[in-house]
């Protein structure tokens, strides 16, 4: 039997980078030089257990997120892990309605609150000997639909709708689960960084292809002739039947996205991602009313910042494909409201993942989804990445183009002590010698 009077007794924040600048990993059209990075928080409790979570971070910036989550912290050392799962929304409006803190709005302040929410429900599904999507998928319908905020998204998702899509599903959860004992949701791999050779993504493609992956991405945004001709070489490399999908990482306005997505109409594309602003719900609005005979749709929300501007965006019928990111919002209570509006609106959720082990995290949205919610997988794909694997003590495993099903408690976050000991900012290893240019706020790269 679980222990939820747990006590939370410290916490530890880790500022954890990784030059993948120097590969190009992980490079588009605005991060061209990234380092792939992540705030990891440790929650310490008097039962030996230790509540983890992670913000990821592109290098610079992630400092301001370690503050950020340091700072929160404060509030909940000396509490119980009963006080937070007999109901995580107070936790969640403690931290989100702070009367001085919630001046900041979205951006580092909820990805903060969000990292110290996602660590108490790691703690809660440990304490449970439970995988995070296994806690969630046996949640009561009216728990999950109280742990949700309405005050901003109740015009598109009321509790009484949570509550009905979630008892719609139920009947169907046990074999859901038989369905996804093994291999999880299907996957889908951004093999096409921008600042790879033809050659490099290519040998990406085919290790992926042994894999069972018939679902790639690239990166667009260099130079129209240049994407075009990447997106073509990307067709005949996994050939007619695979999907194929690019993103755009937000790089245009709409009139000049339109001019772009317009030479994408021969590729049979599955979805353009991101070709515009994260917010700029008028314009994708826009563009899928523009590209409404087109084969492809619009795919958005890796860095929608709040569950109000998914409502505008499912709402309006401005995406069809819905990417929640894990640590982006608030924690969990915010990415089940987003997966329950996707769910009302027939939108499928297709995670965002990659950095350092947000894929160990959206894995346990996509079972939640597809067993509990959408309750199927004949639509959604979730993204994966196939470096950096080795950070944690659990990695993610990928057999026959889908994410095996996760079995470790909680997230799965633990990272490995040599990897953290290596990559630790800036003390580590590998950035005590690094020139002072080339890391922080100073590695500086022009984006024109």
């Amino acid at each position: 039997m679980a222990n939820t009077s747990i006590k939370i007794t410290s916490a530890k924040i880790i500022d954890l980078r990784v030059p993948t600048s120097d590969e190009m990993l992980g490079s588009d059209p605005f991060h061209k030089k990234p380092d792939y990075s992540s705030a990891v928080l440790h929650l310490e409790t008097d039962a030996g257990l230790r509540g983890v979570s992670v913000v990821f971070t592109v290098g610079a910036g992630t400092d301001w997120i370690c503050h950020g989550v340091e700072d929160l912290c404060q509030l909940i050392i000396g509490s119980n892990l009963d006080e937070f799962s007999a109901s995580p929304v107070k936790l969640y409006k403690r931290l989100i309605d702070h009367h001085q803190l919630r001046w900041l709005h979205d951006g580092v302040f909820r990805m903060a609150a969000g990292a110290v929410i996602n660590a108490m429900f790691d703690l809660w599904a440990k304490s449970l000997e439970k995988p995070l999507w296994k806690l969630l998928v046996d949640l009561e319908p009216e728990f999950v639909a109280d742990c949700i905020d309405y005050r901003n998204i109740s015009d598109a998702l009321t509790r009484d709708e949570a509550v009905e899509i979630l008892k719609q599903r139920r009947a169907t959860v046990a074999d859901r689960e038989k369905d996804m004992a093994t291999l999880g949701p299907k996957a889908y791999c951004t093999a096409g960084w921008l600042g790879l050779s033809d050659e490099q993504i290519l040998g990406t493609i085919r290790k992926l292809q042994e894999q069972g992956f018939d679902s790639f991405k690239l990166k667009v945004g260099s130079d129209g002739d240049a994407d075009v001709r990447r997106i073509k070489f990307m067709r005949d490399a996994i050939g007619p039947d695979c999907n194929l999908m690019v993103d755009a990482n937000q790089y245009w306005g709409v009139d000049e996205a339109k001019v772009h997505v317009d030479r994408y109409r021969p590729f049979g594309l599955k979805w353009v991602e991101e070709p515009i602003a994260r917010d700029d719900v008028m314009g994708y609005l826009e563009l899928s009313k523009t590209f409404a005979d087109a084969e492809f749709d619009f795919a958005c929300g890796e860095q929608a910042a709040s569950p109000v501007i998914f409502k505008q965006l499912l709402k309006s019928g401005a995406i069809k494909y819905c990417q929640i990111d894990a640590v982006r919002v608030a924690g969990v209570n915010d990415v089940m409201a987003i997966i329950l509006m996707a769910a009302k609106y027939n939108v499928p959720v297709c995670p965002h993942g990659g950095g350092i082990a947000l894929c160990n995290m959206i894995q346990h949205y996509g079972m939640w989804d597809q067993i509990a919610v959408s309750g199927h997988s004949d639509t959604q794909l979730v993204e994966y990445i196939d470096f950096l694997q080795e950070a944690v003590e659990h990695p993610v495993e990928v057999q026959d183009g889908c994410y095996v099903t996760p079995k470790a408690a909680g997230w799965g976050l633990e990272f490995l002590p040599s990897f953290i000991d290596k990559h630790t900012f800036p003390t580590g290893e590998v950035w005590d010698s690094r020139p002072h240019d080339k890391k922080g706020a100073a590695f500086e790269c022009d984006v024109t």
